[in-house]
């Protein structure tokens, strides 16, 4: 049966417009509304009493970014618990990330917030300075209630078994030593970081495809063509991550003198990120091409590139621009995919002028078996999967830490993270001889392309800054958590959305 009380935001919006006209008083709340307890109700209800109508409007499902198994309840489902309050008169579903809009449709006379949002310099997102700008900008006024307040946050963390039981034993001992506030003033002073990245330009490209089965003359599987969608991949899309969070960012790299998408990488690069662009001779951008089906499953991979590609005149301008201004920058992530251009002389250079390198090389299809961190004579935080690590130490069998130790001796490096997908990721600090475990943060997965390149990004500027090994294991690791969830690398880690995610894990 339809609840009468939810309806679209242009009705709300007409409704609100209609009884301004008759001289009445209307009274907006907006929130996700994920779990329904007395601070909700009772913050509504005096709502209520400030205006003659209280219109609610609802986070829709996809723009709730507060965290792993967020939200609980659909937006659907949420709407009725609002419509069945006698308190609310009309619920809509509003489908964006904030209430600025909805505001600006309904223009309320009176806008409602909870007390715990009096303090707009503790508003991590900016959003309700924003939103008291939209409200007085039609003449209308936000208001504090100051009933009891609780978060949904908590108890759903504490109650509705978000988290496995390792997963919450580990927030519970995080949270005693460091509060979300904490993590959120490390997250901005990083700000003041100058970062260069080293590392090849990579196109990802997803083929949308529906598959039809096995063809009728061979063991050939048919799909069916729906769409396709390109990435601005591999040390672009660790230059973009990192460009959210500091004031510039130097991407060195180098694209094909064929087929180099050029023009595509640098247009989906950052404002703040300054490339520096050499070319290979005879050869394409490394491009990849994934076939997937609607849940994302990939089906069949392309690659597009040479092995063994060669820079314009033998590298010397990259080589000479290295060599001028590494030593400018506090930090140098190498995100080297073993895709040729990252080569032995660089290595060298890097390693020897860098006042703190990070670097991640990455196991592909391309180079399995031969690309290692061993090519690496020094850096202070190598970050790995596992079966990255164990190569490198040729070693399947030891424990992780045994091995760890081995690879974190032969290249010098101070820390070294090993990513483990579901198992989450373990941080080893050299000089205390400690290790720090983090389970996985998230509870979906959309995507797994790009989760550890988020994390490179996130925890070598972290360890950069100084920032202690546990802070910067635990802020990779929600960095990997969300970007689980966004397609390929369709966009960078918002640091608002970061902190807000950090705020729901420790509440």
């Amino acid at each position: 049966m339809t609840n009468t009380k939810i309806i679209s935001l242009d009705a709300i919006a007409d409704h609100s417009r209609v009884l301004q006209e008759r001289g009445k008083r209307v009274v907006l709340c907006h929130g996700t509304f994920d779990l329904m307890h007395i601070g909700h109700i009772r913050s509504l209800q005096r709502a209520k009493r400030e205006g003659d109508i209280l219109l609610v409007t609802v986070t829709a499902d996809e723009y709730v970014n507060k965290g792993p198994g967020r939200p609980v309840f659909s937006h659907e489902l949420r709407a009725e618990n609002l419509a069945a309050l006698q308190c609310v008169d009309y619920v809509a579903i509003n489908y964006a990330a904030t209430a600025v809009d909805a505001l600006h449709k309904i223009r309320p006379t009176i806008y409602v917030k909870g007390s715990e949002y009096r303090s707009q310099a503790n508003d991590v997102t900016g959003n309700i300075t924003r939103e008291q700008h939209a409200v007085e900008a039609y003449g209308g006024r936000i208001f504090y209630t100051d009933e009891i307040t609780f978060s949904s946050s908590s108890l759903l963390n504490e109650h509705f078994g978000v988290f496995p039981p390792d997963t919450k034993r580990f927030l519970e001992n995080f949270r005693e030593k460091f509060r979300d506030s904490d993590v959120h003033r490390m997250i901005d002073s990083l700000a003041n970081l100058n970062v260069l990245v080293v590392g090849d330009a990579i196109v990802d490209q997803y083929h949308y495809v529906s598959p039809l089965g096995q063809t009728g003359k061979g063991n050939v599987l048919a799909v069916k063509y729906n769409e396709e969608e390109q990435f601005a991949g591999g040390s672009a899309a660790v230059a973009n991550h990192i460009a959210m969070l500091v004031g510039s960012v130097t991407l060195a790299t180098a694209v094909g003198d064929m087929d180099n998408h050029e023009a595509f990488i640098r247009e989906k690069l950052k404002k703040n990120v300054l490339p520096v662009v050499s070319r290979f001779k005879n050869a394409p951008t490394v491009t990849k091409r994934r076939f997937v089906d609607s849940d994302l499953a990939k089906l069949f991979e392309v690659y597009f590139f040479d092995e063994e590609p060669e820079l314009e005149g033998d590298g010397a301008m990259i080589y000479e621009w290295l060599d001028n201004n590494i030593e400018k920058y506090d930090v140098v992530v190498v995100a080297d995919f073993g895709n040729g251009f990252v080569t032995d002389s660089m290595i060298e250079m890097v390693s020897r002028k860098s006042r703190y390198l990070a670097v991640n090389t990455q196991i592909n299809s391309g180079n399995r078996g031969y690309h290692v961190i061993n090519r690496y004579p020094r850096a202070d935080f190598v970050s790995l999967n596992e079966p990255e690590l164990r190569l490198a130490a040729h070693n399947r069998r030891d424990t992780l830490e045994d091995v760890v130790e081995t690879v974190c001796a032969r290249v010098g490096a101070k820390q070294l993270a090993v990513t483990r997908g579901t198992k989450g990721a373990v941080l080893f600090c050299a000089t205390a001889k400690t290790f720090y475990t983090v389970p996985a943060l998230s509870s979906r997965v959309i995507d797994r392309i790009g989760a550890g390149d988020a994390f490179l990004a996130l925890s070598a500027l972290c360890l950069a800054k100084g920032i202690a090994g546990e802070v910067a294991a635990f802020v990779g690791s929600v960095a990997a958590a969300m970007d689980v969830q966004i397609v390929c690398n369709r966009e960078p880690l918002d640091p608002v959305a970061i902190k807000k995610y950090v705020s729901t894990l420790l509440k």
